[in-house]
């Protein structure tokens, strides 16, 4: 069987091409952060509203306001302090202080690989992270992980500023695909997070293999996937041709949410 039909890899971030365990790296994310605005602003009233503020750009449905728009005008009003002080703030605090995080998160050997591998076959390669962050610090884990937009050319790398919707939503994956230009059909999403990777790509009609570990169950609603197993498995099957033809398979059968 040929691969011609798949023509974009939709790959997520953390915990799929680089080790960045989230009950590790958001409470040191949000202490550098109070840290930092300490001077403006009042560090438990500015996360209480940054957390407002997310949950805003998790309701975006993807026909209006980018999520950074969302964002701000949850966020800015909301703290008491002028936003022409707090802006610049934070853009000194992804310049300065969150480089300084990149020792919480790893590298994933299989990860260069698989974009290689990807480009060789001519498929479009986007990074499908959950937009919640600005693109300096999406930009700064891929370089941490390997993976950097300075070391490959990618289609789009998804983040707040060029998003209007989130992974919760079927609308974030529509967003992709349109801007590829491509059928859902044509596409696959990588990923571990069952709800956002499988699930609402599914909703999208986009087929998902599943970055898990051995004996990890998925939970509701059951979906049917290309495949499963960690990273290393993927390109092992990427390099056999084993995931093509999985993934023919699936698409063939309309195995979709």
């Amino acid at each position: 069987m040929s691969f011609t039909g798949l023509k974009a890899l939709l790959l997520d971030l953390d915990d799929t091409l680089i080790d960045n365990p989230m009950d590790t790296f958001i409470p040191a994310y949000f202490r550098a952060l109070e840290t930092f605005v300490a001077g403006v602003v009042e560090p438990g009233r500015f996360i209480e509203e940054l957390l407002k503020a997310t949950r805003a750009m998790d309701g975006n449905n993807g026909t209006g306001l980018s999520n950074e728009e969302v964002f701000a005008a949850a966020f800015y009003p909301a703290l008491g302090v002028p936003r022409e002080e707090v802006e610049p703030l934070l853009a000194r605090f992804y310049g300065e202080a969150f480089p300084r995080l990149a020792p919480l998160t790893g590298q994933r050997p299989a990860a260069p690989m698989i974009v290689e591998w990807a480009k060789r076959r001519d498929l479009q390669v986007v990074i499908a992270t959950n937009p919640l962050f600005p693109r300096t610090a999406i930009e700064q884990r891929m370089a941490w992980g390997g993976v950097g937009v300075d070391c490959y050319d990618y289609e789009l790398v998804t983040c707040y500023e060029n998003s209007h919707a989130t992974k919760s939503s079927p609308a974030y994956f529509r967003e992709i695909v349109d801007f590829l230009g491509r059928q859902p059909g044509e596409c696959l999403m990588v990923g571990d997070n069952w709800g956002w990777d499988v699930v609402c790509a599914g909703k999208a009609g986009i087929p998902s293999y599943w970055i898990a570990t051995d004996g990890a169950q998925p939970p509701e609603p059951v979906v049917e996937v290309v495949g499963r197993g960690d990273l290393d498995e993927f390109l092992t099957a990427a390099e056999a041709g084993t995931l093509e033809e999985n993934w023919a398979q699936h698409v063939d059968r309309g195995l979709t949410v």
